[in-house]
């Protein structure tokens, strides 16, 4: 039988922190997602910032959402198919951004604000896992990682589970190539007594729900993506915690 130690976590500031969903970036595009921009603007604000990170063919783990470049760098390829070597000559939304590693996003933070961070597997759950936390494990400053893969949630419980980690989940109704029975089982986040999270974190349009109500009832705590109004976020923190925000700055 597997045997986990009790680890006290703090995820006040999950509750409390105002969260820049990809940092503090702009609708126009002119402050792209995920870039130095926005984490800079982020930091100047005192906001923590969620961010995404997909890994690249050498195991170069990013900040990136996409696994297709071309929304954001106007490129034909994958993550798949490039290397650290090819982030140079790539930029986002037409700036002069380029994609960051996550060793350049641990050290442009430095601890100053909390990271809330997205796995994103498009391939092997193990190899991003295992590549982001080769650079985490030396971080000094405050993070929680999360993502929609349940082997992810997982993955740390088993190797890493002294990290706050958190089950992403939504209804799905947006994605009509997803099986029925496999939108119902993450709609439900049936895994979570495997996986244990800490938190979830659920799409804004898909609450309140029940489903929900019973975690929160229970002491999870629970946050949302992504406000886009002071009026969204007050809506999320009238019935559960917390809400990442984008394209405004929320009242203090």
């Amino acid at each position: 039988m597997e045997q986990i130690s009790v680890v006290k976590k703090d995820l006040k500031w999950l509750k409390n922190a105002w969260i820049a969903h990809r940092g503090l970036h702009t609708k126009d595009g002119k402050v792209p997602e995920n870039s130095r921009l926005s984490f800079m603007s982020a930091i100047d604000q005192g906001f923590a910032i969620e961010l995404d990170v997909n890994v690249l063919k050498d195991g170069t783990v990013i900040a990136m959402h996409d696994y297709h470049l071309k929304r954001l760098c106007g490129d034909p390829r994958t993550t798949d198919d490039i290397t650290k070597d090819d982030l140079q000559q790539l930029r986002l939304l037409g700036t002069d951004e380029k994609m960051m590693t996550i060793d350049e996003v641990l050290a442009l933070v430095d601890g100053k604000v909390p990271l809330l961070i997205e796995l994103k597997p498009h391939g092997p759950v193990v190899k991003l896992c295992e590549s982001i936390m080769k650079s985490l494990i030396h971080y000094k400053g405050v993070y929680a990682i999360f993502s929609f893969h349940p082997k992810v949630v997982y993955w740390f419980k088993k190797h890493h589970h002294d990290v706050i980690r958190g089950q992403i989940a939504e209804t799905f109704t947006r994605d009509p190539k997803m099986p029925k029975i496999i939108k119902w089982m993450m709609k439900h986040m049936i895994f979570n007594p495997w996986t244990k999270p800490d938190f979830i974190s659920y799409y804004i349009h898909d609450m309140p729900n029940i489903i929900l109500d019973k975690y929160y009832k229970k002491g999870m705590t629970v946050i949302s993506y992504a406000a886009q109004s002071q009026e969204e976020l007050d809506f999320v923190r009238s019935h559960y915690d917390n809400a990442v925000f984008e394209y405004f700055i929320p009242k203090k």
